[in-house]
């Protein structure tokens, strides 16, 4: 049988360096654009309850607090360490699930739009690029805490700092946390993508492409968020702990009942406007430029047709 031209033969996965600057250009744009709503998140999750007269009741009044008290500059307090792993963690991300599906396809002999193989593999590449962002994440949360204000010089002198007050393996707390994070995320990311392409017939122009995997992305990119913002509430409550302080958060999943019991349902999603607003839009500017950036490498680079 012929194929459709939905249903038409992959193309060749990319070789892994480009793989990677493909990742990393997509990720340093979708950060660079959208890092301000990653600090506001931050901050309603690390809020317990109302926050009391400093707290935050919605995200314009966060943008606006945080301005007026701290600066502007404060929206961009703890880039460095995102910067810094984004290149790799983005990378990551769409080459691992290229290996992944090369992989699982040839386990499993499945059909590489079938949108089960699309969850598949989203998840394991979640789960391997969580190993890579630990470190970076807790560094960043720790910046973005309004407590923290004047206890770090920059990034570099609060890995110091941490190191020197908690160990070396500090910088991993929250690990489980972050499986659970980048695995939903990831899964739900990929896997909506797919069933959002497959219900979008093919543009027949460049600009319908882009058009199209933008709101593949977008919509992936919300689902996703949907998913994972729960253990993200707990991934940050558990990497803002220092040690000697009270460890109440220390497994996702007790984490999560604990935040229920305590603040409610609506509390598991706190900080899922400013989330979902960057990793909506985010999700499509990544699978764009990743998109766009493989087919300028494979027509100026590799040259292929």
């Amino acid at each position: 049988m012929t194929a459709t031209k939905d249903q038409k033969a992959p193309q060749k996965p990319l070789p892994f360096q480009w793989q990677f600057v493909a990742g990393a250009v997509a990720g340093v744009s979708e950060i660079l654009t959208m890092y301000p709503l990653d600090v506001v998140k931050t901050r309603f999750q690390l809020q317990v309850g109302t926050g009391g007269a400093d707290g935050y009741s919605s995200m314009g009044d966060c943008i606006k607090k945080i301005i007026k008290n701290e600066g502007f500059g404060t929206l961009y307090r703890g880039i460095i360490p995102p910067i810094m792993v984004e290149a790799p963690k983005r990378a990551t991300k769409f080459a691992a699930n290229e290996q992944y599906t090369i992989l699982f396809r040839n386990l499993l002999g499945a059909d590489i739009n079938k949108q089960g193989l699309a969850i598949m593999t989203g998840v394991s590449a979640g789960i391997t690029e969580a190993f890579l962002v630990v470190p970076f994440e807790l560094v960043k949360i720790r910046l973005q805490d309004k407590g923290n204000a004047g206890k770090y010089n920059g990034s570099v002198d609060a890995l110091r700092k941490i190191v020197k007050a908690e160990g070396p393996l500090a910088l991993y707390n929250g690990l489980e946390a972050t499986l659970w994070r980048h695995a939903m995320w990831n899964g739900g990311y990929f896997g909506c993508i797919q069933g959002v392409k497959n219900a979008i017939p093919e543009a027949e122009t460049a600009n319908g492409n882009l058009a199209r995997n933008f709101v593949a992305g977008a919509i992936g990119g919300t689902f996703a968020t949907m998913l994972n913002t729960p253990f993200d509430v707990v991934k940050t409550r558990i990497q803002n702990q220092s040690k000697g302080g009270v460890q109440k958060y220390n497994w996702t999943l007790p984490g999560v009942a604990i935040v229920y019991r305590e603040e409610g349902f609506r509390a598991l999603y706190k900080g899922f406007t400013p989330k979902v607003m960057r990793l909506g839009p985010g999700g499509g500017i990544l699978l764009v430029v990743f998109d766009t950036v493989s087919s300028l490498i494979r027509k100026h680079i590799l040259l292929e047709n």
